[in-house]
């Protein structure tokens, strides 16, 4: 199938949530505006466990989504079923999170708990009021053999005053204070991912979407589906042409809006009109005057790629310049 619009070669477009639809309680208006201009299946699919996808729902209406409950896929409802997998009906596990990843664990047929006594696994989410009591409880608990699963390990969370601690900055306390790595539900690993393609019957004419190379890009890798990475939140233009090759998106766009347009624009390729060269170590990008802002970023990732060790990035002229000055550095 094929289409002058980007979103028109697939049947399900899987959003990221902060960063790509969202920064803290403000939603980007380029999001908003593109997001609902399909009949795709669009599924939210967040690494985030600190809120339950009715919550999250809610929150994505009021912002001009089009979400229902069941079109919300968290990585805490992934993490419980991994565990409900893994253990028998009724077993106790330690939740280290909010209320709702309490609920989900509930809803799998397990027994959460707030102690390490009894705990047979511990499930690990973001909450923002993680202190030290719950921690060393996990650590009894991991220390004593517990199955250990997070939610999702990214270091960092985009707030409006900037990237806060994320759940990995606490997975990480755990892994130093135990010695070990938890089993992980949310992107880049598959779990989360394939629960999203479930809700539409398994379908894979799918399109991975968000703001991060190493969960929202590298988990389109893990599944073997195309991604988009749009440059509103925790990706910049410089770390894309820095991306190893597992984290490197299919498409990328300076915002949601390409995926109202051509394919060619946000296809990660070589175009007519730009070129690049390392000049005294620095990664120096040339273009045409036909070519705008969007194109330019497409095509000057595919030839950085080629060329990953640079310093800074610069435009040949005053044109380039004044292309390369548009884009997140």
């Amino acid at each position: 199938m094929t289409s002058v619009r980007l979103r028109d070669n697939f049947e399900v477009l899987l959003f990221d949530l902060d960063g790509t639809l969202y920064v803290g309680h403000e939603p980007i208006a380029s999001a908003v505006a593109a997001v609902g201009d399909g009949d795709q299946r669009q599924l939210y699919v967040t690494n985030n466990a600190s809120r339950s996808a009715s919550d999250v729902a809610a929150t994505l209406r009021g912002m001009g989504y089009a979400a229902g409950d069941d079109d919300v896929v968290t990585s805490a409802q992934a993490a419980a079923r991994i565990l409900a997998s893994k253990l028998e009906p009724g077993s106790k596990v330690l939740v280290v999170g909010t209320e709702s990843f309490v609920d989900c664990i509930t809803e799998v047929g397990l027994t959460p708990i707030r102690t390490s006594e009894g705990a047979v696994a511990v499930a690990q989410g973001h909450n923002p009021e993680t202190a030290w009591p719950i921690l060393a409880e996990a650590t009894y608990a991991i220390r004593g053999g517990a199955f250990w699963v997070a939610s999702n390990t990214d270091a960092t969370l985009p707030l409006p005053r900037g990237l806060a601690p994320g759940n990995g900055s606490m997975v990480a306390a755990l892994k130093t204070s135990t010695g070990e790595t938890p089993v992980v539900a949310g992107k880049p690993y598959a779990p989360l991912i394939e629960d999203a393609l479930s809700r539409h019957g398994g379908n894979r004419e799918a399109l991975v979407i968000g703001d991060r190379l190493d969960t929202d890009i590298a988990g389109g890798h893990s599944t073997n589906l195309p991604s988009l990475l749009v440059l509103t939140g925790v990706a910049t233009a410089e770390s894309l042409f820095r991306a190893v090759p597992a984290e490197r998106p299919t498409y990328v766009g300076l915002s949601m809006a390409v995926l109202n347009e051509d394919p060619s624009r946000s296809r990660i390729e070589p175009k007519d009109g730009v070129s690049i060269a390392v000049v005294d170590g620095e990664l120096v990008v040339s273009v045409d005057a036909t070519v705008d802002a969007q194109c330019a970023l497409a095509a000057a990732a595919f030839h950085a790629w080629v060329v990953p060790d640079f310093g800074a990035i610069r435009g040949a002229d005053a044109y380039s310049s004044s292309i390369v000055a548009q884009w997140p550095l």
